[in-house]
């Protein structure tokens, strides 16, 4: 299976990268300054669970893109998603497989409207990246699970493709007959996560610190509310692994989207936060008379991005 890893930065360079020790074909994706870095420098990451050293990966830009792939993995920024579709068009074919590991659902209508439905499967993934100066992949934790299934929920012949590619690659590779279940309580667990910590910027332990349980708590469950109204209630299990992982006193945790800010970049605040309010039962939005702890980080970070644009103009 040719499988097209779109952009080489941190999720996308993590597991193309593992995917190639593994054997794959993989080609990578990328702009003209990361084209230069891979040349140079090789694709690097540094693991617990194993660094990754793969002088000059095969990578290719948009302009030079004329084929198309059986495979095409994913991992942009959500407000990037318009910019990647248009660089990568040209490796879509009848067939070609679409796997995104974007947070949120949202994307999934665009992928769908831009390419076909059938060319789009569900997907996310586990796992704390960032990169440092160098452009290096650092991997902050022990954990590296991707999940993936058709969003049908079917086992087709396909998605067994796919499996076979992804398996024993050096990550944690799961084929999911519920994969629009799990994107949507991950979706829940980010948007409170990445909405609590980027809006006190601060760590899920210092707002514990500061009083702010009970906040956090009411922000994952307006998110589960949202869930529920779409027919896809967080399971008990999952709520309280959640509830546990969200309210640790002393926890260092933090979301991507923290670290976003810390480095003034753009956030998906619109994509995570803004369209679980655009999804919220009109009664809830209502009902409070006044603001939700949802409308609370949508105008704290809505305030950043507004600054943001600001001191950029």
């Amino acid at each position: 299976m040719r499988i097209l890893i779109v952009g080489a930065g941190a999720i996308g360079g993590y597991f193309g990268g593992r995917l190639l020790e593994a054997g794959r074909d993989v080609t990578f994706l990328v702009r003209q300054g990361r084209s230069e870095e891979l040349d140079r420098d090789g694709l690097i990451v540094r693991s617990p669970l194993g660094n990754i050293l793969y002088p000059s990966p095969p990578h290719r830009l948009a302009a030079l893109l004329d084929e198309t792939f059986d495979l095409i993995l994913l991992s942009c920024k959500a407000q990037d998603l318009d910019a990647a579709m248009d660089a990568f068009a040209p490796a879509v074919g009848p067939d070609t497989l679409i796997l995104p590991l974007l947070n949120g659902m949202a994307h999934l209508d665009r992928l769908g409207t831009r390419f076909t439905p059938g060319n789009v499967l569900g997907g996310q993934c586990l796992i704390s990246l960032d990169r440092d100066a160098s452009g290096a992949i650092l991997h902050l934790n022990d954990t590296n699970q991707l999940s993936f299934g058709e969003l049908s929920g079917a086992l087709t012949p396909r998605i067994l493709k796919v499996a076979e590619a992804l398996a024993d690659a050096g990550f944690d590779s799961s084929l999911s007959q519920q994969i629009v279940q799990e994107m949507w309580e991950k979706w829940c667990f980010i948007a409170t996560g990445a909405g609590v910590t980027g809006s006190m910027r601060a760590s899920i332990g210092d707002v514990i610190a500061s009083g702010g349980e009970a906040f956090i708590i009411g922000l994952l469950t307006e998110c589960a509310s949202v869930a529920q109204h779409a027919g896809y209630p967080i399971r008990s299990e999952v709520l309280q692994r959640f509830r546990k992982m969200l309210t640790t006193p002393g926890s260092k945790m933090t979301a991507s989207m923290l670290r976003d800010i810390e480095r003034h970049a753009p956030i998906e605040v619109e994509h995570v936060i803004g369209d679980m309010i655009a999804r919220r039962p009109q009664q809830d939005a209502t009902a409070s008379g006044g603001l939700s702890a949802l409308d609370v980080v949508y105008l704290h970070l809505r305030a950043y991005e507004a600054r943001r644009e600001r001191e950029h103009a």
